[in-house]
Parts: C-alpha cells; sequence; structure tokens
C-alpha cells in the first residue's frame, strides 16, 4: 500500500515539475527578450550596449622607455634625424578559418607611433596620396588662399628624409610546445559527487626583421631581428553530483591567448627603441639623465649629433639582452621611470 501511495505521489508530481521547467524557460527567454526589441524606441535603437570600459593608451613595456628616449631627444639633442616609415609588410601568409589575415597590416603604423614617442622628426611617405592631388590641384591653379591667390608651388619647400625604415613581420609559428593535465576523482559511490580539473597551455611566437636605411646613399645602416613568444591558457573545473535525486552537474573555466597584435607593437616598439638609441648614441641610462635634467626647461645642450657612433662597444650584445628596456625588468628604466612617465 505504501509503495503504490508513493507510485501515485510521483505521477502526480511529474506534471508540477514539468510546469516548472517551462515557467521557468518562458521567464528566461522574457527577460532575454526585454533586451533586444523589434520596435526601435525613441532613440532610434533596438537595444542599448553593453560594457562601459574606458578608452585608454595602447601600452607595452616599452612605451615609458619609447616616451624617456624621445624627452631625452627634445631636451638634449639640438638636431634630431628625420625618418620616414615605408611598408612594413606581413610577410608570413598565415590566414584565419574564417577569411582575413592571422597577422596585423599596421605594423608601419605602429612604427610611426613608436618613432614619435622617441623624439625623431616623422616625415609622411607612407600615404602622399591627399598631398599629391593638393599639388596637382594647386600646379593647376585650382587651389585659392584667402587673400584671393591661388597657391604657389615653391621648390624645395619639402624636407627630405635623413632615414626611412623598412622591414616586415616574417613569422608567426604555431604552438611551438604545449602542455595540460586533466584529472578527476571521487567515491566509488555513484551517488557521491565527482569532481575534475583541467589545465592547458600553449607557446606560439612572432617575428620582424626591420632595417634602417640611408635615404640618400641606400646604405642600409642598421638591421634588426626580433622575436616574442606569446602564451595560452585554458583552465576549468567542475563537480558532478546527485543530490537528492537531482542532478547537478557545474563547470567553471577561463580560457585566455595573449593578444597576437599587442606582440607585434612590443616588438616593433623595441626594434624602435634599439634603432633610435644607437642613432641618439645613448643607452636605457638616458633615462637617470632625462630625470636629472628636468627641472632644466632647456637641459644639456649637447649640439649636433654625430648619428650612428657608438660609443658603448658590445652593441650586438646588449640587444640581446630581453631584460634591455623594458620597463619592469631593466632596473635603470624602473629607477628613473618611477611616477614620472606613465
Amino acid at each position: 500500500m505504501s509503495s503504490m501511495a508513493t507510485s501515485v505521489l510521483t505521477k502526480r508530481k511529474s506534471p508540477l515539475r514539468a510546469v516548472a521547467a517551462l515557467a521557468a524557460v518562458v521567464v528566461s527567454a522574457a527577460g532575454l527578450s526585454a533586451c533586444v526589441s523589434p520596435i526601435a524606441g525613441n532613440d532610434g535603437r533596438y537595444t542599448t550596449h553593453i560594457g562601459n570600459a574606458p578608452v585608454v593608451s595602447n601600452e607595452t613595456p616599452y612605451s615609458n622607455s619609447l616616451r624617456c628616449l624621445g624627452a631625452y631627444a627634445r631636451q638634449s639633442l639640438s638636431v634630431r634625424p628625420r625618418i620616414a616609415v615605408g611598408n612594413i609588410a606581413d610577410y608570413t601568409g598565415k590566414e584565419e578559418f574564417e577569411g582575413g589575415r592571422r597577422v596585423t597590416q599596421g605594423a608601419a603604423l605602429m612604427a610611426m607611433s613608436a618613432l614619435d614617442a622617441a623624439g625623431v622628426r616623422l616625415l609622411e611617405r607612407f600615404d602622399t596620396s591627399v598631398s599629391e592631388l593638393e599639388l596637382r590641384y594647386a600646379n593647376n591653379r585650382l587651389i585659392g588662399e584667402n587673400t584671393g591667390d591661388w597657391r604657389r608651388v615653391t621648390a624645395g619647400s619639402i624636407p627630405g628624409s635623413d632615414y626611412y625604415l623598412v622591414g616586415g613581420i616574417t613569422e608567426l609559428n604555431y604552438n611551438i610546445r604545449s602542455n595540460g593535465l586533466d584529472a578527476s576523482g571521487g567515491d566509488p559511490d555513484p551517488m557521491d559527487p565527482i569532481g575534475r580539473f583541467g589545465i592547458r597551455m600553449y607557446v606560439m611566437d612572432v617575428g620582424l626583421d626591420l632595417r634602417l636605411v640611408d635615404t640618400q646613399t641606400l646604405e642600409v645602416v642598421d638591421v634588426i631581428s626580433y622575436q616574442k613568444q606569446i602564451i595560452g591558457r585554458e583552465i576549468s573545473a567542475g563537480v558532478f553530483d546527485f543530490f537528492n535525486g537531482n542532478i547537478v552537474d557545474i563547470s567553471v573555466g577561463e580560457r585566455a591567448l595573449e593578444p597576437i597584435q599587442l606582440a607585434v607593437r612590443a616588438v616593433v616598439e623595441r626594434a624602435t627603441l634599439e634603432m633610435v638609441s644607437h642613432l641618439y648614441s645613448v643607452g636605457p641610462e638616458v633615462c637617470a639623465s632625462v630625470i636629472a635634467e628636468s627641472g632644466d626647461p632647456i637641459g644639456a645642450a649637447h649640439g649636433d649629433v654625430q648619428w650612428g657612433t657608438d660609443s658603448q662597444g658590445d652593441e650586438e650584445h646588449e640587444r640581446r639582452d630581453p631584460d634591455r628596456w623594458h620597463d619592469s625588468r631593466d632596473g635603470q628604466i624602473r629607477t628613473a621611470l618611477r611616477g614620472r612617465f606613465n
């Protein structure tokens, strides 16, 4: 008799559980539909944007050093080199599965930002289409000035560059090494909870080759090749249990990949630092002198600079130092920049 009553109660509860589950689904769907409406509101939108992160500066561990080098150049050098940036192309040939390139096509723009931060005088040679059109219009006397006269085309009005920077992204190597761990455990009793945990890590790298060319002689005055490793990880954990006759399966996890394009920017900035500091004939220790001279609005007058000279001797060894110019690995940068160029 007792077993029959239990069976009847079970049968009676089953429809109620189904109704409760259906109600939960309906409520969830209604909540989701409230986020998007098929009819535009008074503001002309179907929905509102999510997220409120502000716009921030695009920083790498070498950005502070670039600003430090730029401050030194503006304070201490009466003549700074003029540099133009040519094409810094993607030569990896890697593409996404959905189409499009895997690596940024804007490495030249990253180099321009880095050179400007380092204090050089930039000359536009990457996209001169507007200037060429304006010159053609002015040559035909089609552009007028406020005085009612046409714009004059003056010979020698465009300054020339001392050097130009070219090169390319030459390597993108996937999964050069990976490892992982998966574990699970629990009581042999199937009604007791079972836990599981997993972690995976993998490494890839990106490589860059740049060269600095003397504009007048076409002599390659500096060549540099750098690579940076990029790490990715995946962590997951979960528990499976029968709770009062109900199945409970809870999982949490995290997946992260170091941004590939930010890694390209970091490689470009490190290469720019080495090339420009070579032109200025200085090293990371210059940051201390910038801080020491910051009270003097004029700074030390070094006069004209013989670009490309190097008094330190073992330059190639220094360039291979992974800590050089890094704002958290190079002691000279970290000490000098504390609170100054952030």
